[in-house]
């Protein structure tokens, strides 16, 4: 079967989503008429304009009902992330002037929930864009496809196919579309209780609802160039910290927690991890900080717990600048933002299932190898013995993704210092590329609207490719070359 008629089989399902997402982002035309910014309202009405076209274009082509390939769910997950950075970048170019290039890069960095930004100045930026970026991370933050299917409220294989393509999916409802209608309101409860908690930092309401939607997203977009520096506010830094923890844990544990009641959050491995990490984190970076960096104890404590938490929840807030620390401290924080959050969650990083899964995986097969081969070592994952052959299958996928991070992370940096020739420290840089892949936002100021175009193509692709988690990006490719299986 051609390329062609392959895709007409997914086309109108991507039409479909392409639809509702017009719908979603028309929400900051109503910024723009609050704030009586009459000149952003057409920069910004381009994006649901063009969304709803390319939707109703795609669903008019011809197709027959029958069941798509895997490999065309993964391949149109990767194209309609692709298509949303290069839509969501338009009012950036038609409103402020920014190359189209540094647009996709902050619409590529908005809708993957990374936060790292090409605006000249934050400042002056209107309230529409500044809005518009944090809307992106929100959306973005649970997922396009999610999103889509609960809005739909249809079901089927594609659909299925669709939401289990995307990285942070999850289910825990007999279908996607009861899974995906849970994990939004539990995402609106989130951020209506990150909002209310942010006010009682006295900040303004409208920086108190854009830092709550990109705190529970794990983004880290600010409406301040200084970002959450600007505000000098302690307790605003404290009240943020159980708002990017609360998006990196996984969001079907707060609905069995609702329904169920007497679950126990710890006894969930990712969870144990995840303040496992943040309080390694701050015993780690702040005693680099006051051995390393010479610090004082209490501005050591406050950088080292705000940003072991920004760094393991990969959201891009920071109140430190880690291009002053030492390279031992910027290697340590990558670390972090590699292993991520939650499976399940807003976060990006390997995430901790998979860690969890690697590090028993490893125990079982050096256990197995020092036994006889007819002993049966079982394998046990939460609970449950595994049957042999499917541990096997699960353990070595998960195993291949983590290596795919490395290696990518690993030829991504090299690429990234021959294209971008620079005085920081490769440790930097690495912070910068770690940070890109895994959605992060922290960074070192290696980044900036002076990065050449090849670089900031190459971060564009990094952090499309971490958020999907690699596989729909390399299936998309692989359907442009060699067409479908």
């Amino acid at each position: 079967m051609d390329r062609i008629e392959q895709f007409s089989i997914i086309a109108h399902d991507i039409g479909n989503i392409f639809r509702f997402i017009g719908i979603g982002t028309a929400a900051p035309l109503v910024v723009a008429v609050i704030y009586r910014e009459w000149g952003m309202i057409l920069p910004m009405a381009s994006v649901p304009a063009t969304f709803l076209l390319l939707g109703t274009l795609l669903t008019l082509i011809p197709h027959r009902e029958r069941k798509p390939p895997l490999s065309a769910a993964l391949m149109a997950v990767a194209l309609i992330w692709l298509v949303a950075a290069l839509v969501g970048a338009l009012p950036f170019t038609l409103g402020l002037g920014m190359p189209y290039l540094d647009s996709v890069f902050e619409a590529m960095s908005g809708w993957t929930s990374t936060g790292l930004s090409l605006v000249p100045s934050v400042d002056a930026a209107p309230r529409t864009l500044l809005f518009w970026r944090s809307l992106m991370q929100w959306l973005g933050g649970l997922g396009i496809v999610a999103f889509t299917v609960a809005m739909a409220s249809r079901s089927g294989l594609a659909q299925f196919r669709l939401y289990r393509s995307e990285g942070r999916s999850e289910t825990f409802m007999p279908s996607v579309v009861a899974t995906g209608i849970q994990m939004w309101k539990v995402y609106l409860v989130l951020t209506a209780a990150g909002i209310g908690l942010i006010l009682v930092s006295g900040v303004p309401l409208w920086d108190a609802v854009n830092i709550a939607l990109v705190a529970i997203a794990t983004g880290g977009f600010s409406v301040h160039t200084e970002g959450i520096l600007f505000y000098n506010n302690p307790l605003l830094e404290i009240l943020i910290i159980p708002v990017m923890i609360a998006g990196a844990l996984p969001f079907k544990l707060y609905y069995l927690m609702y329904h169920r009641r007497n679950v126990r959050p710890f006894d969930d491995p990712q969870v144990r991890l995840l303040f496992m990490l943040i309080a390694l984190g701050i015993v780690v970076i702040g005693w680099d900080l006051l051995t390393l960096s010479r610090m004082g104890t209490s501005t050591a404590v406050r950088q080292a717990l705000f940003m072991s938490v920004a760094a393991v929840t990969t959201t891009g807030f920071q109140i430190a600048a880690p291009n002053e620390w030492a390279s031992a401290t910027v290697l340590f924080l990558s670390i972090l933002m590699v292993i991520g959050g939650s499976s399940g969650s807003t976060a990006g990083g390997i995430k901790l299932s998979r860690v969890v899964l690697g590090a028993q995986g490893l125990l079982w097969w050096f256990r197995r190898m020092f036994v006889s081969g007819k002993v049966l070592v079982p394998f046990k994952y939460e609970g449950r013995v595994v049957p042999k052959n499917i541990a096997d299958l699960e353990v070595s996928r998960n195993m291949l993704i983590i290596m795919l991070y490395v290696l990518i992370i690993f030829i991504a940096t090299v690429l990234v210092m021959h294209l971008q020739p620079t005085t920081f420290k490769v440790s930097n840089v690495i912070l910068e590329v770690v940070s890109a892949m895994c959605n992060s936002g922290i960074s070192t100021g290696f980044v900036s609207p002076d990065t050449t175009a090849p670089a900031k193509v190459l971060f564009i692709a990094i952090m499309w490719i971490g958020r999907l988690e690699i596989i729909p990006v390399v299936m998309l490719f692989s359907v442009v070359f060699k067409g479908f299986d």
